[in-house]
């Protein structure tokens, strides 16, 4: 008996055999996408890399301050009256204060510098409490002979570092600018509202940390981030390098690692002590930014505690301290308002002159 095939059945294998060869040629051609957006985005990154290492040499020297180096970077003139010392704040490389150093070079020494982990400086020891950030600067300036006295700055984070530091060494501290600097009970002062958006954005950190290698190796990073990341007001130059200088992976790491200890950093704060009598001047800022994920109402509320009653407690730590209020400045005082500090140092800068 002659066999016949049944068409629907043959139909039927025929579907299944173009299918499967569908799939096969999707897939190879997914995958040879990807190779392809791999490695363009790896040369990408290359050419771009290798293109800023040529526009944005290293400003300043890396100094060694016990098995890891530090990068600082002094200019202008002024001994023998204090040397002026600038720590920025979370997130910010030493880059960061160049409006604000290239005015204050005019009539004084400055020096800025990177923390660990940041622009030109190696990753430094854990844990970074800001302990172990005061003492590395010390280590650093000693290092560098920067002679003390010392009007030291401390923008936001680089508050913190700035009372530890004049705890472990009050006879080189003359005096003292707060550039909307943190203090220890903020957090108590959040609504919960606000400090579930911290707590989302440090588990964003802890993600891309994980996954920064690859994203900078790839170029993705690169493609991703925008000059908005920073105020309009910032020259084009300044905004494309600190751009390059946060495509590093060490550079989150940093951030994530301060972050990680600022509670423990705030305890430290707590039990440093006042600033005595020194001359003390706290710029706030005065204008607000609304918090992402956070109602305006408990916005505003922490902004107001934050004006009114934390940063007036920075003022009180010195007999001689006393709070000004930037109406038209947001917290990044540096970029928006680079002239209110240097008007802040020059003010020390004569109190101290006055003095018998």
């Amino acid at each position: 008996m002659q066999n016949v095939t049944n068409p629907a059945r043959s139909a039927l294998i025929q579907r299944e055999k173009n299918i499967k060869r569908l799939v096969k040629r999707v897939f190879w051609t997914f995958v040879a996408l990807l190779a392809f957006l791999a490695v363009t985005g790896a040369a990408y990154q290359f050419v771009s890399e290798r293109a800023d290492r040529s526009r944005f040499p290293q400003v300043g020297r890396s100094i060694d301050v016990g098995g890891f180096s530090l990068n600082l970077n002094c200019t202008g003139q002024g001994q023998p009256q204090p040397t002026v010392i600038l720590d920025s704040g979370l997130g910010i490389p030493a880059v960061g204060w160049q409006l604000v150093q290239t005015q204050i070079a005019k009539f004084a020494r400055v020096c800025s510098y990177d923390r660990a982990g940041y622009g030109w400086s190696d990753a430094g020891p854990f844990p970074r409490t800001s302990l172990e950030i005061a003492r590395e600067l010390h280590t650093l300036l000693a290092s560098a002979r920067v002679p003390p006295p010392y009007i030291l700055v401390g923008h936001s984070f680089g508050g913190f570092t700035v009372r530890l530091f004049n705890q472990l060494y009050p006879a080189e501290v003359a005096g003292v600018v707060f550039v909307d600097s943190s203090e220890e009970d903020q957090q108590q002062k959040m609504g919960r509202s606000i400090r579930n958006a911290n707590a989302k954005d440090l588990r964003q950190l802890r993600r891309m940390n994980a996954v920064m290698p690859f994203l900078i190796d790839f170029g993705i990073a690169r493609a991703a981030v925008t000059r908005s990341l920073y105020t309009q007001k910032l020259p084009l130059d300044l905004r494309d390098e600190l751009i390059y200088l946060q495509l590093q992976s060490k550079y989150v790491k940093a951030i994530l690692s301060e972050e990680s200890f600022f509670a423990e950093s705030a305890d430290q704060v707590r039990a440093a002590g006042t600033l005595g009598d020194k001359p003390v001047i706290v710029l706030t800022a005065g204008a607000a930014l609304p918090i992402p994920g956070v109602p305006n109402e408990d916005a505003s509320q922490f902004f107001a505690a934050w004006v009114g009653e934390l940063q007036p407690r920075l003022a009180h730590l010195s007999t001689r301290g006393r709070q000004i209020i930037l109406p038209n400045s947001h917290h990044l005082i540096p970029f928006e308002q680079p002239d209110a500090i240097v008007s802040a140092v020059t003010d020390i800068l004569e109190d101290l002159r006055r003095q018998p």
